[in-house]
């Protein structure tokens, strides 16, 4: 069958035709500008592909909520133009076919469970490691969603001795993980791109320190099956060995599972789709979409 996906980011619009299986035939990328100039690029991609499905992997915050009528809208974004825009509703409506929806990072988390590193587990959290830091997580099978749906680039870390910027430079929070260890704050902190930074620059070691809290947070409070890291920041693979090391100091052996002591390289993990996660995503919630139609 032949599904549509839509990765909806904040600086590109990736479309994609592909199948049920998570394979990708074709992609075209639109810029992100006012909803009024960059829909009709996305409409016009699908329009005439034949799809029986479309799945949307969104920059959010999302209403996730099926029961209300702001469902599949985009919310508080300060992208401009985009703040509570219907986005589900403007292509279900344009193209006639059942649309999924869910957050960019969900989407990868779902991809990942289902046909990537996860496979064949019924728990997972990935998390992209970027511009900003999110992260989505299938429970039980299912991606976790609750009031609205999980904000974990915002959870609270102790700040690093080493660290000249202890606050970070989110403009919400003083000391969340989005502020102290995406892309942009390694370059605020130190004056210099992250790719520019040598792999035994100082750098490293504060970013290892944030990201193993991460994983330590996420180990304690959800317990998955296997931690998944991506984005561009993981594109530097000397931080795993690091992160991995920290996390077992700071879990002190409280979490005693094999998993975990014993196997720890297969357990906090690259995506295994790469940077193919967000497209195999949004054809599977396409999927989605069409089997609850």
């Amino acid at each position: 069958m032949l599904l549509g996906a839509l990765e909806a980011g904040g600086t590109k619009m990736v479309c994609a035709i592909g199948d049920e299986n998570g394979n990708v035939f074709e992609r075209a990328s639109f810029p992100t500008r006012m909803p009024e100039e960059t829909m009709p690029d996305i409409i016009g991609y699908f329009k005439d592909k034949k799809i029986e499905a479309l799945g949307i992997s969104s920059f959010g915050p999302l209403n996730l909520d099926e029961t209300s009528p702001d469902f599949g809208n985009i919310t508080t974004t300060p992208k401009p133009g985009w703040a509570n825009y219907p986005l589900r509703r403007t292509l279900l409506e344009a193209l006639k076919v059942p649309v999924g929806i869910d957050t960019d990072v969900n989407g990868a988390a779902l991809a990942e469970a289902r046909i990537g590193a996860g496979k064949g587990l019924d728990s997972l959290v990935y998390y992209t490691i970027g511009t900003g830091i999110g992260g989505g997580a299938v429970v039980g099978g299912k991606l976790l969603h609750g009031l609205v749906h999980p904000e974990m680039g915002h959870m609270l870390l102790r700040p690093v001795k080493d660290d000249p910027t202890p606050k970070g430079f989110c403009p919400y929070h003083d000391g969340c993980l989005e502020g102290m260890a995406n892309g942009p704050a390694i370059e605020k902190r130190w004056g210099v791109s992250a790719k520019e930074l040598p792999p035994e620059h100082i750098a490293w070691d504060v970013e290892t320190e944030y990201l193993a809290q991460m994983c330590v947070n996420t180990i304690v409070v959800l317990s998955p099956k296997k931690i998944v890291l991506g984005g561009g920041v993981m594109h530097q693979l000397h931080l795993f060995p690091k992160i991995r090391k920290r996390t077992l100091e700071l879990l002190n052996g409280y979490v005693a599972h094999s998993a975990i002591l014993e196997d720890i390289d297969n357990y906090i993990v690259p995506p295994a789709l790469g940077d193919n996660a967000g497209a195999a995503g949004s054809l599977l919630l396409a999927l989605e979409a069409l089997k609850s139609a």
